[in-house]
């Protein structure tokens, strides 16, 4: 009798540990979307940050450059004196 007691016990757990979770997969590969759909956004952000960043130094170094350049003729018609 304990044998059938347990036997029965035992496919009773058995059962409910088959339970439907469906649910709980959909909402996780919900969250796995919107975390890929958020990565997606950071990424381009950023690449859109870096090329921004990138043109300012460029610009940046073209002033600096064009600056030199004067200073150089400054310098060179000072010497020329």
């Amino acid at each position: 009798m304990k044998t059938i007691a347990l036997t029965v016990a035992v496919l009773g757990l058995g059962l409910a540990a088959c339970q439907d979770n469906a649910p709980d997969n959909a909402v996780s590969t919900e969250n796995t979307i919107e975390t890929e759909a958020a990565s997606d956004v950071n990424t381009s952000t950023d690449a859109l940050s870096n090329a921004a960043d990138a043109s300012l130094n460029a610009i940046d170094n073209g002033v600096d450059a064009a600056g030199n350049t004067v200073d150089s003729t400054v310098n060179s018609a000072d010497n020329a004196l």
